[in-house]
């Protein structure tokens, strides 16, 4: 009996790898050459680890080795093709979404069928109000803005001023330091200025400075990441139900009603009684949300979900950005009186204005130069094949094939860039000086050799937005404080999981209020 059932049982693994194999070799990706690791059935789950933990480096050997072309990598569920090069990457631009989709690879990779409400991902208005709001009229959204970061970042970063002591207070991550220097996590520090200066923006007064809603809005990217982690384990036949049960996102969305729900309610009835243009009315973005869900009837419920949506790229992004940036500024302290300079002499002429942030050209080209070093991200432009297609240089991709560009060794080639693997912060600022193509060289300028924000129609639409909140923060900061590692030495290193770029989380900076305070 036993030997009867070992046969049956060797018979029937024989069955599962020839299927396996005739599948690989049946599979129109194979042709795509792989790195990482194997591609062959089951020893191909080595490989998507190997990416998980070693995505820098296989990526910048897949770009050295298939320059110009495409090559593969891993992950836990399908194949992840990767493109290169000028001529590829200007071809995932030109795609149309019938072809290549931007919003169909956001839901595959976020699962958002399961993790969103539905009509999120299908009556996307929110983010015709970003750009409205963020794109079109950047500058209306700018006073407020600067009002916040005014009021946030003395209150995150508390320091010394001529020599007299300060109260710290019980903010995480902040230490006072001998004498005159405070020391403060700087990512921890950032998530809340961001986090601050965003909300005043969505929210407005006085939501906006609530610390139970800022944690929410912190902690609601970490909450879709974790229901990703729950899905990933569930069967597809499940995956509704653990979405529904175990989602930690739509727990904290339940929370955040508590806040934004008094809000809807008092707006609406203002609304109702002097007209949609009452007096004192606000321009936040929730209004503009609440004005367009009025019609559809939507519920309060995704109201909420679509600002919290919101918070997930705006405050992560722009707090990673201005975290690299910092840390690059306390390793390299020399650069803060040219940086001080620009910003004083800006602000002096134009005061806290859009107007002045466009003459700050060093801090334009310092944070460009940090997000090219650092990245937003290790890929970019991540598009999901809706129909087979055939790429620029004759790779045939299958329908439902994730594509991406490799953004990190793009910003990392020396054809490009020179001494590209060195931080050179006035990078940009010299290119534009030398006048010609001064746009092109601007924080927020895209092209096939600068990704981090993506190229094309589906490029960063609140980019514009994001850059002006950095050079405000940035300029605040080197005008009212002196800061440095607290040791000598290099720069913190990042860390990398996957394609996920993440300043170093423990790492601290010291911070001094300047004596002479410019506000």
């Amino acid at each position: 009996m036993d030997d009867q059932r070992t046969t049956v049982l060797c018979a029937l693994l024989a069955v599962i790898l020839v299927a396996y194999t005739i599948r690989w070799r049946s599979d129109p990706l194979r042709s795509i050459p792989t790195v990482g690791g194997p591609s062959i059935p089951i020893w191909s789950y080595w490989s998507a680890l190997n990416f998980l933990i070693n995505a820098r480096t296989l990526l910048t050997e897949g770009y050295k080795r298939y320059y110009g072309s495409a090559f593969k990598v891993a992950l836990f569920d399908q194949w992840l093709v990767v493109v290169s090069g000028p001529k590829l990457v200007d071809d995932l631009r030109k795609r149309h979404d019938d072809e290549a989709s931007f919003t169909e690879s956001v839901e595959e990779i976020l699962q958002t069928r399961y993790t969103w409400d539905r009509e999120l991902i299908d009556d996307p208005y929110h983010l015709d109000i970003i750009k409205d709001q963020l794109v079109r009229t950047p500058a209306a959204a700018l006073p407020d803005v600067f009002d916040e970061l005014g009021s946030a970042i003395p209150e995150y970063i508390p320091a010394q001023d001529n020599g007299m002591p300060i109260e710290v207070g019980t903010w995480i991550g902040l230490t006072l330091c001998a004498e005159e220097w405070v020391r403060v996590n700087i990512m921890q520090a950032s998530l809340k200025i961001v986090a601050r200066a965003s909300s005043r923006v969505f929210v407005g007064l006085p939501l906006c400075r609530n610390d139970d809603y800022l944690n929410l809005a912190i902690k609601f990217a970490v909450d879709i990441f974790k229901d990703l982690y729950i899905l990933g384990l569930a069967p597809a036949c499940l995956k509704f139900y653990a979405s529904r049960c175990f989602s930690a996102a739509r727990k904290t969305i339940r929370q955040s009603m508590t806040h934004i729900q008094p809000l809807l309610d008092e707006r609406r009835a203002k609304m109702e009684m002097y007209g949609d243009d009452y007096p004192g009315k606000p321009k936040d973005m929730l209004q503009g949300i609440l004005e367009k869900a009025i019609p559809r009837r939507s519920p309060d419920s995704q109201i909420t979900e679509r600002i919290m949506s919101v918070n997930v790229a705006a405050i992560h992004t722009s707090s990673n950005g201005i975290s690299h940036a910092l840390l690059h500024l306390a390793a390299a302290p020399e650069y803060m009186q040219p940086l001080r300079e620009e910003a004083e002499g800006a602000i002096t002429t134009d005061g806290w204005t859009k107007a002045a942030m466009d003459k700050m050209w060093k801090i334009d080209s310092f944070l460009k130069e940090s997000q090219r070093v650092n990245g937003v991200s290790l890929t970019a432009m991540t598009r999901k094949a809706m129909k087979d297609i055939v790429l620029a240089d004759g790779t045939f991709v299958p329908r439902g094939t994730l594509i991406t560009a490799a953004s990190y060794p793009t910003h990392h080639d020396e054809a490009l860039y020179e001494n590209a693997l060195v931080f050179d912060p006035f990078r940009y600022a010299r290119m534009r000086a030398a006048g010609g193509e001064g746009m092109k060289h601007q924080f927020v300028h895209t092209s096939v050799d600068n990704i981090s924000f993506g190229h094309g129609k589906h490029a960063c639409p609140g980019r514009f937005f994001a850059a002006n909140e950095l050079k405000a923060m940035l300029a605040y900061i080197v005008l009212n404080y002196d800061l440095k590692l607290p040791t000598s030495g290099p720069r913190p290193e990042n860390l990398y999981f996957g394609s996920n770029v993440i300043p170093p989380p423990v790492a601290d900076i010291l911070f001094r209020r300047r004596r002479q305070i410019v506000g």
